[in-house]
């Protein structure tokens, strides 16, 4: 029985993460998504830009719920792929273990903001969207250029942010249909 591969999907928020994974799952066969951003994880960071400044330290969070969501699934002889839609590659030693094969979307800061703005303020008042702003120039900028300095160069296969997520996906299959070749 073959166990399925697991890929990592890891981006700055607003990097495309989570549309790329989307589309990969409609286009590879017997595939399924895990959501990083679905779980509200007992044991972690609660003031992420402290946690930057304090060294980053990715086992910090404590990831034993995600890893036991995995743990079965690579028991199912109907996948061929586990996607998680993760944004810490191979820097939690708690889910290191599972991951085959770790991909970055690298998107500029710019667009990953407007992506952001667009996404999560389009019916926010002015001043909401001010806060957001001034929170990411105050430290959501230092989390971004931290996953910039140790996920990207930690990853696999890093893809180029500014394509369309078409030939973003593309990309990514190619990469993916050589670790079946293998």
């Amino acid at each position: 029985m073959k166990k399925p591969i697991v890929i990592a999907i890891a981006a700055v928020s607003g990097g495309g993460k989570t549309t790329v994974t989307n589309e990969l799952k409609n286009r590879l066969p017997l595939s399924t998504i895990i959501y990083f951003d679905e779980y509200d994880f007992e044991e972690g960071p609660e003031d992420y830009f402290q946690w930057v400044q304090s060294g980053a330290d990715y086992n910090a969070w404590n990831l034993e719920v995600l890893a036991n969501d995995i743990e079965p699934l690579l028991a199912q002889d109907n996948l061929n792929y586990i996607l998680l839609d993760y944004p810490f590659a191979y820097k939690n030693d708690k889910i290191t273990p599972y991951i085959d094969y770790a991909i970055f979307i690298d998107t500029p800061l710019d667009i990953a903001m407007a992506r952001r703005i667009l996404r999560d303020n389009v019916e926010q008042l002015p001043d909401s969207l001010r806060n957001d702003l001034n929170c990411y120039l105050s430290g959501g900028r230092t989390a971004y250029l931290e996953m910039l300095k140790t996920i990207k160069p930690n990853s696999d296969f890093v893809v180029d942010g500014n394509l369309s997520a078409d030939d973003i996906v593309h990309q990514i299959i190619e990469q993916i249909s050589k670790l079946n070749d293998c």
